[in-house]
């Protein structure tokens, strides 16, 4: 088994994938004014009916989303005959759709037939401006059997037309166990005095709104303008009060890790890696609520191959395909029969490979639990006006 992989990257990419200065230009820009109207069945249909299998995929992912030797997309091309060119070139979200607004404005192909992209405003844009084409769900079988019904009802994407989910984090609370003697459960650990300049919050807006909003027992998803107000009150006297120490992007772990924060906002995925590796950290989906993050898979307006690519895409949910990627990304899966798979890998692996397997079964990090699922939720979907109401109230608070 190799060790697990860092994901650096991507984290540090999802920090600035809500409101990064790029996002918040292409929003000045107008985008919602053109937003393209939503297709009509029959056209979707037609749309499918002309397309043939061409023999290849192009396929546009973040680093460190898939195995070394890219075992799944070679026993993909051994079982359809289609080859394939994996390509590691979304960085962040701002910047890819920053490149490839144009591009497809302009009625141009992108020159890849999938691509994987957050949940937020990009992949918003990417829908509203008719970017993603509209996905044929006779033709994703495994999806349709094997895919979590959480996964099938994602508020930014109803009914999955556009989109279907590659992997998942949660965001919650890490904290180190050495210098916090009590088990975190509430949110209002983050705001008790008692760890006075000791506590780490996400710079992000989305992010930090959304534990904003967690604290006063408001559902993001429902949120109202003057929710987002009440919360950035609540933020503004947690900061004023000194109990934060800083306002993180990915750095928030190596805080946590060495006692800089007691506790912090934390990603799933980066707590699980330090506890694989000994590190006195633990995670917990707070009782008010935590936000699920998910990278999804689209096909873009133009792609060249999109038979090709609807058939890698359903490939990739037959439960030991799934298993195969989520024992090497180690996040959230999108498919459950996952983690009975990789149990059952763990009774016939030795050594420190055990070990492992055993550690990711039994992982809430990577299997959250029916109750941890029921309390999260996903980034408040934003209108184009609602943006430039949003990102000032928090951004106000991690700038100052």
């Amino acid at each position: 088994m190799n060790p697990p992989p860092l994901h650096l990257p991507r984290r540090e990419a999802f920090r600035i994938a809500g409101f990064s200065a790029a996002g918040l230009a292409l929003a000045a820009c107008g985008v919602q004014g053109q937003k393209a109207a939503p297709p009509k069945a029959d056209a979707v249909q037609d749309f499918w009916a002309k397309q043939t299998k061409h023999g290849k995929v192009v396929f546009a992912n973040w680093p460190e989303y898939m195995p070394e030797d890219k075992a799944p997309l070679e026993k993909f091309k051994e079982a359809t005959g289609i080859s394939y060119e994996y390509k590691e070139v979304i960085q962040e979200n701002a910047d890819f759709f920053g490149k490839a607004d144009p591009v497809l404005r302009a009625g141009q192909s992108l020159g890849y037939d999938i691509v994987v992209m957050t949940n937020g405003i990009q992949l918003q844009h990417m829908i509203e401006l008719g970017y993603a084409v509209p996905l044929d769900h006779t033709r994703l079988p495994n999806f349709g059997a094997n895919a979590g019904q959480k996964y099938k009802e994602r508020s930014y994407d109803p009914g999955s037309k556009y989109t279907i989910p590659y992997t998942s984090g949660v965001t919650g609370i890490a904290y180190n166990t050495k210098y916090v003697d009590e088990d975190i459960t509430s949110i209002a650990s983050l705001f008790d005095p008692k760890y006075k300049g000791r506590v780490g919050m996400m710079s992000d807006a989305q992010e930090i709104g959304n534990f904003g909003m967690f604290a006063l027992g408001i559902d993001p998803e429902k949120s109202t303008e003057a929710d987002w107000k009440k919360a950035g009150e609540k933020l503004k006297a947690q900061r004023d009060a000194g109990i934060v120490r800083k306002y993180y992007d990915q750095s928030y772990i190596n805080a946590v890790a060495t006692g800089d924060v007691w506790l912090s906002m934390g990603w799933s995925g980066d707590v699980f890696q330090r506890q694989l590796a000994g590190e006195p950290v633990k995670f917990v989906v707070p009782e008010e609520g935590g936000t699920i993050w998910t990278d999804n898979m689209l096909i873009p307006k133009g792609a060249a191959n999109p038979l090709d690519a609807l058939m890698l895409m359903d490939y990739l949910y037959q439960p030991a395909v799934a298993a195969e990627l989520d024992e090497f990304i180690q996040y959230v899966t999108p498919v459950p029969a996952v983690q009975e798979l990789l149990r059952e890998k763990a009774k016939t692996a030795k050594g420190e490979d055990k070990k492992a397997l055993e550690d990711m079964v039994d992982s809430p990090l990577m299997f959250p639990s029916e109750a941890d699922y029921a309390k999260l939720r996903t980034f408040t979907t934003l209108t184009n006006q609602q943006q430039q109401v949003f990102n000032p109230i928090f951004q106000s608070i991690t700038q100052a």
